[in-house]
């Protein structure tokens, strides 16, 4: 997998959520390790959620993670917490946007999967 395709299929994943409930600001950096080497970053500011393929120098932290278990992350086939545990995923800087970041993530991810559960029950019926 390319940089160009993590970065294309982390918007793909992210743009699909509702941010709108997240209060405050969290930049996270993402350096991708191993195929497709790249940093880009994920920025949640009172609302709005941003993708983009720069650095961030005013980063609240720094994931270090291979593309294909940032795009299992971001799925949520890999608890984040756990990646970190294992050594899968290092986090530098604040650890507590990090978890806050993750916790946002599979919080919208959530909704999504739940709204998308409730169309095709509604789908269904019809």
């Amino acid at each position: 997998m390319t940089y160009e395709e993590i970065v294309t299929r982390t918007k793909e994943l992210i743009s699909v959520g509702d941010f709108s409930e997240a209060k405050g600001h969290i930049a996270v950096q993402v350096n991708i390790i191993g195929e497709g080497e790249g940093a880009f970053y994920i920025e949640i500011s009172d609302g709005t959620v941003a993708v983009a393929p720069y650095e961030y120098y005013d980063r609240d932290c720094i994931f270090i993670v291979s593309g294909k278990d940032f795009l299992k992350i971001c799925e949520g086939s890999l608890n984040p917490v756990m990646a970190f545990t294992v050594g899968k995923l290092k986090v530098e800087g604040s650890i507590e946007k990090a978890l806050a970041f993750s916790d946002m993530i599979n919080s919208v991810r959530e909704k999504a999967e739940k709204a998308e559960k409730m169309q095709k029950k509604i789908a269904k019926k019809k």
